[in-house]
């Protein structure tokens, strides 16, 4: 207790180990504040030759600490020109010239004509560079820009905040950024990219998903063009052609999702010939969702397989076998259950005789535990004991396997004299397999049929695993099980952790709004410091306590009638779910129980291009959404709802891209929505009622 209380004054009087680094850090930010003013006096071509200048003092070598103020002021002033003011120039954000001074709104008609003049340009790694990413823009016109949107908001201002650069200073020296969400990590990567590039080291970010790595790299795209700088992003094989994945590994910095980057590696150490490998370098890492996949996903194996034999295996005698012993076993499981029941209760008791302050109470719940020990378990136990146990499941390992009972009985039912002589030797693998598919695995939690197939749903995002196969036969099982098709099995021919690929990079950084728990794992199994960054505004959002439940009922009950209270006031709720079947039990729950209209997002119902423009409408007064796995969806969630995504709902059948929309259109379309909706009006109404209402489920 001294100890502590001395750790407290001590923490009192020089602040705690975090305040400690971001003082440090802010000293740096002040340096490079004091750097500003010099650096928007430069033209944009004085800008772009900075990278070659930065790359040849690093080589040189000169002092870090000194470049990296230069560099940081330079990132800072292109990101805020190229991805902020030059939008002004971009035709989908629908700006209003007229609003700029007399001489500046002729500037601005000489540039647009410029721009709308030049012809995309090709570019390594993706889309070709828009005509008014090519001009030159004097400094004059970007800083009649500022005066009008003097607050760095998007789409025509993007400086970076004080603390999106120490964001950027942290990752760039290889450590993790705990960032709240909505702190705009998505431009805090570029800055350390750029510190990165300076030093001529590859970058690859890592985001969750497919649709966040494109979204991501078109997003910041400019921000490299303008510097001298390629970027791409790489997709799963049925998604992009070779050629392509081969040039985005070439360029200075990539986007990918772990598993793709992951399979990448494995795929180039099958390759006979090394000029056929695409990932060449492993210099520098950033990771999005940073606690996601390297604590929760480290052990996950990835896994390439191969046809693994030409005989056809008996999965169908297998499945029929399994169904079997699922039904001759029920009695056992029944009486299972009540011992399970009852050993649950006499924990529960225990923890409430060590905490009860009543002495008498403690002494009740003590007795009542020794009744169930010596009275009530063992009766059960020998009520259980009556039955037969076919097979084992453990369910924490996902892992199922025959007893002595089930395998005689499963050698009766097939026929067989022995499962362990001749051609019998591969069925009890199989039998256990089609166990695990029954017992174990269930639909619409670990995985959705769809067209007649069986597809994996990922268990940390709760997103398809479209192509991918679990091994060893247990894909097959599932078939057999669902009556589709069944594929041919697979083997194992390369596999890595995600765990034990990240520790190839030389250096490694994540960012996250969670981090600070983990802290201790990161530094033991990764040597990675976790550094908590501030807000950039104090945080409004309130957090409340968790609640904890004695059984599963009472706690989807109770989830169902916060969301009935909190909807009767009007406020929006978005509920986060782990799994499909539980997203779609609590919507049936809330049919069944409230009639409550709402939506439900998950891998089942929509794909990862259109989740984001779902989940923009969770801001809705009075809506109500259920979602799985909500970490890294990546969008803004607008109060009120959002006008343009309305918008572009109705035009989407009717042009390919929103680019394509002609400006009258889509601004007549937008206003209807806003003006029909009163969305502004509905998003300060949501303000005053208390926000976005969030329930996280587990």
């Amino acid at each position: 207790m001294v100890v502590q209380a001395v750790g407290k004054g001590f923490a009192k009087v020089f602040g705690s180990r975090n305040e400690r680094v971001i003082k440090t850090y802010n000293k740096r930010v002040a340096q490079i504040n004091a750097l500003e003013d010099q650096t928007r006096r430069l033209t944009d071509a004085e800008l772009r030759a900075k990278t070659e200048e930065f790359r040849k003092r690093s080589a040189d070598g000169e002092s870090k600490d000194t470049l990296l103020l230069e560099i940081m002021a330079v990132a800072r002033e292109a990101m805020d020109r190229a991805v902020g003011i030059r939008s002004v120039f971009n035709d989908e954000h629908g700006f209003d010239p007229s609003q700029l001074p007399a001489a500046m709104q002729e500037l601005y008609a000489k540039l647009k004509a410029e721009a709308d003049a030049k012809e995309p340009e090709p570019v390594m790694g993706g889309d070709p560079a828009p005509g008014y990413l090519q001009i030159d823009v004097p400094v004059a016109f970007y800083e009649a820009v500022r005066e009008l949107y003097p607050e760095s908001k998007p789409p025509f201002r993007a400086r970076p905040f004080d603390v999106q650069l120490i964001g950027g200073m942290v990752l760039g020296e290889g450590k993790i950024a705990e960032m709240r969400t909505g702190e705009g990590k998505t431009i805090v990567a570029p800055l350390a990219c750029y510190v990165a590039c300076c030093d001529q080291l590859k970058c690859h970010v890592v985001t969750v998903n497919d649709y966040l790595v494109q979204r991501d790299r078109d997003w910041v795209f400019p921000f490299y063009y303008f510097l001298g700088l390629t970027v791409g992003s790489i997709h799963p094989q049925h998604q992009q052609p070779p050629q392509l994945k081969t040039q985005a590994y070439q360029c200075d910095v990539l986007y990918g999702t772990n598993s793709e980057l992951g399979f990448d590696y494995l795929r180039d150490n099958m390759k006979t010939d090394p000029a056929q490998q695409v990932q060449k370098t492993r210099d520098f890492c950033i990771i999005d969702e940073v606690d996601s996949i390297l604590i929760d996903e480290a052990r996950t194996p990835l896994i390439i397989s191969g046809p693994a034999n030409n005989d056809a295996p008996r999965y169908d005698l297998a499945d029929k076998i399994a169904k079997h012993l699922m039904v001759k076993q029920r009695d056992w499981d029944a009486a299972n259950r009540k011992v399970e029941q009852a050993e649950l209760r006499i924990k529960g008791l225990e923890g409430d005789a060590r905490n009860a302050r009543d002495k008498a109470k403690a002494q009740q719940h003590r007795d009542e535990m020794k009744r169930l020990m010596t009275e009530e378990l063992p009766g059960l136990e020998a009520e259980r004991d009556k039955h037969v146990q076919y097979f084992e499941v453990e369910p924490e390992k996902k892992a199922a396997h025959l007893t002595h009972d089930g395998t005689a009985e499963a050698q009766k039912l097939a026929g067989v004299g022995s499962f362990y002589v001749g051609n019998n030797m591969d069925l009890p693998h199989l039998i256990n397999n089609a166990i695990r598919a029954h017992a174990v695995y269930k639909r619409d939690q670990q995985y959705v049929v769809q067209d007649g197939e069986v597809v994996i749903v990922d268990e940390f995002t709760g997103r398809l695993m479209v192509g991918r196969q679990w091994s060893d036969g247990l894909h097959q099982a599932v078939e057999a099980k669902e009556n589709v098709k069944i594929k041919e099995e697979t083997q194992t021919l390369a596999t890595v952790t995600i765990q034990n690929f990240f520790k190839l990079y030389q250096r490694l950084a994540g960012m996250t709004g969670t981090a600070i728990t983990e802290a201790t794992e990161f530094n033991e199994i990764y040597k990675l410091d976790v550094v908590s960054v501030p807000t950039n505004r104090p945080i409004q959002r309130i957090d409340r306590d968790d609640l904890i439940f004695m059984g599963e009922k009472d706690k989807w009950n109770a989830i169902v009638d916060e969301i009935k209270r909190v909807h009767d006031s009007g406020r929006p709720v978005l509920v986060g779910t782990t799994s499909v079947d539980k997203s779609e039990m609590l919507s049936d729950m809330l049919k069944r129980k409230h009639g409550i209209q709402h939506s439900v997002l998950n891998a089942k119902a929509e794909n990862a291009e259109r989740e984001g423009n779902l989940v923009e409408d969770a801001g809705h007064l009075g809506a109500v959404m259920i979602a799985t796995n909500m970490a890294g969806r990546g969008t803004d969630i607008i109060l009120g709802g959002n006008p343009e995504t309305m918008a572009w709902a109705q035009l989407q059948n009717t042009y390919e891209s929103r680019l394509d929309v002609p400006n009258e259109e889509w601004d007549e379309l937008v206003k209807k929505f806003d003006a029909e909706y009163g969305m502004k009006e509905q998003g300060g109404e949501v303000k005053e009622l208390g926000g976005l209402c969030i329930i996280g489920t587990e």
